[in-house]
C-alpha cells in the first residue's frame, strides 16, 4: 500500500512497513531498517532530512538532482538520498564512519564518498560537480553557516540549501534560538531563508533551514 504526497520527491514513497505507514526509498538496506518488497524505511528519528520531509517542509526536491552531502557519517540519510537523486557526493571527515559509508556505496553506484573536511571546500572542488541542484548539510561542528557559505561555490543559482542547524555544536551553553537567529543572520551573506522548521519532534535543539544562494 502506498500513499501520494506532493511534497515528496519522485522515488520518495509513504508505504506500510511493518504495519505503520513509513517514508521509503527503494534501494538495499544499510542501518537495519525495515523494507518491504525492496522499499526501505527512512527513519526520521535518524535522519534530519528524513524529518524535514515527514513534517512537510517545502524542501524543492524533485527527484534526479545532483547533491553535494556535507557530513554524511555512516551513510544512514546520503544512501537514502542516493535512492532517488542524480550523481551524490558524500563528505565526511571522520574515517571510521567513512568505512560504513562505502558499504553503502557498494550497491549505489552514483553515490560517490569523500574524506574530506567540509570546512575546507577547496580540497574537493576537483571532484565535485559545478552548479549542484542541492546541498545538504548535516554537521556537528562550530561555524556551521561558515560551511554553508564556504560550499555556496559548488551550488547552481537556482539551487537549494537544506541545512540541519545543530545547536549544541554551536554553543552547548546558549539557549537554542539565540544560536539559531545566530545561524541566520550570518548565512544572510549568502543566502536567502525561505523556510525555517524546529525538528524538536524527532531532534532536540535542531533548526531546519531551507534557502537558496543570493
Amino acid at each position: 500500500m502506498t500513499g501520494t504526497d506532493a511534497s515528496l520527491p519522485t522515488g520518495v514513497e509513504r508505504r506500510v512497513v511493518d504495519g505503520d505507514q513509513r517514508l521509503c526509498t527503494r534501494g538495499e538496506p544499510v542501518y537495519g531498517e525495515p523494507t518491504d518488497g525492496g522499499w526501505r524505511a527512512w527513519d526520521a528519528g535518524r535522519s534530519k532530512l528524513g524529518a524535514m520531509l515527514e513534517l512537510g517542509m517545502d524542501t524543492g526536491l524533485s527527484g534526479g538532482e545532483t547533491v553535494l552531502y556535507l557530513g554524511a557519517a555512516n551513510g544512514t540519510t546520503v544512501s537514502h538520498v542516493a535512492d532517488f537523486a542524480g550523481p551524490t557526493y558524500a563528505v565526511e571527515f571522520s574515517p571510521r564512519p567513512v568505512r560504513d559509508l562505502l558499504d553503502a556505496c557498494e550497491s549505489r553506484t552514483n553515490l560517490f564518498p569523500l574524506l574530506k573536511d567540509a570546512r575546507r571546500p577547496e580540497t574537493y572542488a576537483h571532484v565535485v560537480e559545478a552548479d549542484c541542484d542541492v546541498l545538504v548539510q548535516d554537521v556537528a561542528t562550530r561555524g556551521q553557516a561558515d560551511v554553508a557559505v564556504r560550499n555556496r561555490r559548488f551550488l547552481s543559482d537556482d539551487g537549494r540549501l537544506l541545512l540541519a542547524v545543530k545547536a549544541r555544536s554551536e554553543d552547548v551553553a546558549a539557549a537554542p534560538d539565540d544560536v539559531f537567529d545566530e545561524v541566520l543572520a550570518d548565512l544572510a551573506e549568502a543566502y536567502e531563508v525561505l523556510e525555517t522548521r524546529r525538528l524538536d519532534r524527532f531532534h532536540e535543539d535542531h533548526l531546519a533551514v531551507v534557502a537558496t544562494p543570493r
